[in-house]
């Protein structure tokens, strides 16, 4: 037996969350290459606060176990790559949406969709990160592909107090980078500077309609919010910078012109967590073990239990959240 997070569906379309005890036999199978793992922590993304509330539909299939990332330990295998004892790491791959996912003690997952925990990060360690972290180290590592330098000039993170724009911040001004980091928490900024954030910028200055050019002045974006947001970073990004795009915490309009493109060169960046390829997934991770400030990770993570994890999700659907949750499926 072991618990989880257990959503299902009403007739009239609402989901229940709720602790459940469930037996080994529940984990779903697979026709070839299945792994079981023994969950240490998973976490509590914005995608999982969407399943769980069901406030927009993200699982495809009910019932459902949430939980797009997960770390822990291999208990059986059925994968050439793996064996009893790995110690491993999943994010995404549609995990928590259409296959049970880490919220839970358990977990069976194609071991195809595993990384393997490097050996300078504890289970706790790379669930503080996540898909928060691994998704900023694919932004970091987007920028430094197309060239992005700190001597280049200002690079600017929005929804800098979530998770992704958390690290983001701290990944790149670990790396030489002078980040200015926009938010809609001014009462946050000794956290952000702790992080290591140059500036603080009022996030009410990016996210309203905005002119199609403006004062260049970024060498590089890391954008988690979307809409008028990515829109504006781009009419202020410099001649032949650099906007990678994560997220649409303001919306998944992009209402913007060609302008910026086609007169300064600059170039957009779609960054995807979800499917990105093995070995892209595995330079993250082996970076974040190398460059992630550990003093960082203690400003970023807060954990809570797999109960507590219910009630954290409307929190990180409000915005009301700083960093990360971590959870502690065991307790």
């Amino acid at each position: 037996m072991f618990r989880a997070i257990y959503l299902t569906r009403s007739e009239d379309n609402q989901t229940h969350a709720e602790i459940k005890a469930l037996d080994d036999s529940a984990l779903p199978a697979f026709d070839a290459g299945g792994v079981t793992v023994q969950v240490d922590y998973s976490t509590i993304n914005y995608k999982d606060g969407l399943a769980i509330t069901g406030r927009s539909p993200v699982v495809r299939k009910f019932p459902m176990v949430p939980g797009i990332d997960f770390c822990g330990t291999v208990t059986a295998s059925e994968h050439a790559g793996w064996k009893a004892g790995d110690k491993v790491i999943l994010n995404g791959w549609g995990v928590g949406e259409a296959y049970w996912g880490g919220l839970a003690q358990q977990a069976r997952v194609n071991g195809d969709w595993l990384v393997r925990l490097p050996d300078a990060l504890t289970a706790f360690d790379a669930m503080a990160a996540g898909t928060a972290g691994y998704t900023g180290m694919l932004c970091v590592m987007a920028l430094q592909r197309q060239g992005v330098q700190p001597g280049d000039g200002e690079i600017l993170v929005t929804g800098a107090t979530g998770g992704v724009g958390s690290f983001a911040v701290s990944l790149l001004s670990a790396l030489g980078y002078r980040v200015v980091a926009s938010t809609g928490k001014q009462a946050e900024e000794g956290y952000l500077k702790s992080l290591g954030a140059a500036e603080i910028m009022d996030r009410a200055g990016l996210s309203a309609p905005g002119k199609p050019l403006q004062k260049e002045r970024w060498a590089g974006v890391v954008d988690t919010v979307g809409s008028h947001t990515l829109a504006n970073a781009c009419a202020s990004t410099r001649y032949g910078g650099v906007v990678t795009a994560c997220g649409l915490a303001q919306g998944m309009d992009f209402p913007a012109s060609v302008a910026p493109f086609i007169l300064r060169g600059v170039s957009l960046i779609g960054v995807d967590s979800v499917m990105a390829p093995r070995a892209r997934r595995e330079e993250a991770w082996a970076r974040l073990a190398r460059e992630m400030p550990r003093t960082a990770l203690l400003e970023i993570a807060q954990e809570v239990s797999l109960e507590e994890a219910i009630s954290a999700a409307p929190k990180i659907l409000a915005g009301a959240v700083k960093g990360r949750i971590v959870v502690d499926v065991n307790r």
